[in-house]
């Protein structure tokens, strides 16, 4: 039980968890706004702006940094971590993305207009752009250090 209490008050994690769900809530509202409608399913799905995975690494990696010194070894494994987490986002899902993009059009011009019985359109929106990527960076750079 103490341990739970424990992970409540882990002021890194709560940073971390606070960055994503900003990010969260910003995706929404700005998806609401260029579509006029309620994108309120962006809330569950990946890509967007801001990047929520970009918030939430950069948040926890500064609040490392700011709790056990930018020096420290967990600072540097949470830094790399954050980057690749990046890199990922903005590269390989969002090629990932174009590629079931391209494939769902390719199917849907061999079979016309109707979906083979046993199709399943692929995902697209999976990575984010550079420019995400940033903004939920710099978001998650805010968070943690107003969290300070």
């Amino acid at each position: 039980m103490r341990e739970v209490a424990e992970l409540f008050q882990n002021r890194v994690l709560g940073t971390a968890l606070l960055a994503w769900i900003l990010a969260q809530v910003l995706k929404v509202l700005i998806a609401s706004a260029v579509t006029r409608t309620i994108a309120v399913s962006r809330v569950f799905g990946s890509g967007g702006m801001p990047s929520s995975h970009a918030a939430f690494v950069m948040s926890l990696s500064l609040s490392i940094g700011f709790e056990t010194g930018f020096d420290s070894a967990v600072f540097a494994l949470s830094a790399v971590f954050a980057m690749v987490v990046m890199y990922d986002a903005a590269g390989v899902r969002r090629a990932a993305g174009k590629q079931a993009k391209l494939l769902n059009s390719i199917v849907m011009h061999w079979i016309g207009e109707g979906k083979p019985p046993d199709y399943e359109q692929l995902k697209e929106l999976l990575g984010h752009t550079p420019v995400e990527v940033f903004a939920g960076a710099v978001l998650g750079a805010m968070i943690a250090a107003w969290r300070l």
